[in-house]
């Protein structure tokens, strides 16, 4: 052992090998998903959101804008992923009424855990099984349009899979995931209606190139339930992301966001900025 660290908000202990780095390929470990996740900018992924591997922990952080129409989204967030099995998230969320003044804040936890493969190596596609427990701090506005709680919890099952030289001599990466949710809007409109709280199955994807080791570009959609009655339409962006290195990568995307609270034509640029810590 070269020398002891503190693992971030754990207090773990472990050798200098324990910090991911060298772990795996560089941009096979996704960015930070909206939520906190790592994955793609609105989709969790399979992949875990650091570079550890078997023997090592790495923790990341990433801030993202959407500006939209009517609306901004500012999330916050950071993750721990550990020994390349499970991964930890944390975001917050703060969805500025541009146009009608006021905000919305909401506190998302995540936990992921890999169940199966890799998603260069195995023949089969990285298959992960996660969840994010929103908590809602501001409820007076999702009450007021009918939501019937404002705490919620999505389970998702997702699989990720990298196909080097397929599209063209560059690489191919898709994703898949399946969502149990009730949330309105992310949660940020509250969970469920008084006339439908049942979970509802929802399906997401990802599909993107990458041109190098550092570069990629995609898109990305996402189904959404319409509990409220409000015309709450699905999701889809287009992206480009640079990855000069593992400590830092920048996400600028166009997003397509439908219908929000009534405002229709909801679209606008998208920026994350990110990166692991070790």
């Amino acid at each position: 052992m070269k020398r002891v660290a503190a693992t971030l908000a754990t207090g773990l202990l472990c050798s200098h090998a324990c910090f991911g780095g060298d772990g795996k390929l560089i941009g096979t470990a996704g960015l930070n998903q909206v939520e906190g996740a790592g994955g793609g900018g609105i989709v969790p992924w399979a992949t875990l959101s650091g570079y550890d591997s078997q023997e090592e922990t790495s923790a990341s952080a990433f801030v993202t804008r959407v500006n939209l129409d009517d609306y901004r989204l500012t999330a916050l967030g950071a993750n721990l992923s550990l020994y390349d099995r499970v991964e930890l998230s944390v975001a917050r969320h703060t969805f500025d009424l541009t146009t009608l003044g006021g905000e919305i804040q909401q506190n998302v936890y995540g936990m992921k855990v890999r169940l199966y493969g890799d998603v260069v190596y195995s023949d089969f596609p990285q298959l992960s099984a996660g969840l994010q427990h929103k908590r809602l701090q501001d409820s007076a506005i999702a009450y007021a349009l009918g939501g019937a709680d404002e705490n919620g919890t999505d389970y998702y099952l997702a699989a990720t899979k990298v196909h080097l030289g397929a599209a063209a001599g560059y690489n191919l990466v898709w994703n898949v995931t399946a969502r149990a949710t009730k949330a309105n809007q992310l949660g940020l409109l509250g969970f469920g209606s008084q006339s439908d709280n049942d979970y509802d199955v929802m399906f997401e994807g990802s599909v993107g190139v990458l041109f190098s080791r550092h570069l990629a570009a995609g898109v990305e959609y996402r189904q959404k339930p319409d509990n409220l009655g409000l015309g709450e339409e699905d999701w889809w962006d287009a992206f480009i992301t640079y990855i000069p290195s593992k400590s830092f990568n920048v996400t600028l995307a166009w997003a397509e966001l439908g219908s929000i609270a009534g405002a229709p034509d909801q679209n606008g640029l998208y920026l994350s900025v990110g990166g692991q810590l070790w």
